[in-house]
């Protein structure tokens, strides 16, 4: 059974109430949906109560999981990576507040062993796919949807309409999910 069956059938278990399928479905993904939430929010601690988030997503969602042929984990990605996202934007908006600096403790920046893992073992592939993208584009994706850029700001950053935008970021991904899957 390879893993996308795999992780498509623990998703149909899940959908249905099976925690045991759910803890499996947690050892066999967390690491990589850890790494997704880190990348989008900088921090450790955060990043850890995202992926918790995600989860509780994912448990309740899991029903509307739909085999179409695509990845699984695409679908769980695009859970965490949103719900990080979703996060950032929140702490972007609240206020300033007063900080006591005494009692600040800093988040160790380094990646957690999972993180070197999964980035040792995908990164080449995922370097090479990107440098087939125009620069443009491929910074564009990168600010989209590794660091939770709206596609407003980026159309202002990059001078285009919107929906220019909108087509530079639907079609590089198509290109990026074309590379990935030769």
């Amino acid at each position: 059974m390879t893993d996308h069956t795999h992780i498509e059938g623990l998703l149909g278990r899940v959908a249905l109430a099976d925690r045991t399928a759910f803890g499996e479905l947690y050892r066999l993904t967390s690491a990589k949906l850890f790494a997704v939430c880190l990348r989008v929010l900088k921090d450790r601690g955060e990043a850890e109560e995202v992926l918790q988030e995600s989860f509780v997503k994912i448990w309740r969602g899991a029903g509307r999981y739909q085999s179409n042929g695509l990845s699984p984990m695409t679908w769980l990605i695009t859970v965490a990576r949103n719900a990080a996202i979703d996060r950032l934007r929140r702490r972007q908006s609240r206020p300033e507040q007063s900080v006591d600096v005494t009692r600040i403790v800093f988040a160790d920046p380094t990646p957690g062993p999972e993180a070197r893992v999964i980035a040792g073992s995908e990164t080449g592939v995922i370097m090479a796919c990107f440098g087939e993208l125009e620069p443009s584009r491929a910074e564009a994706v990168r600010r989209a949807y590794l660091d939770g850029e709206s596609y407003d700001d980026l159309a202002g950053r990059f001078d285009v309409p919107l929906n220019t935008m909108r087509t530079w970021l639907r079609r590089s991904l198509l290109k990026l999910k074309e590379c990935l899957s030769r």
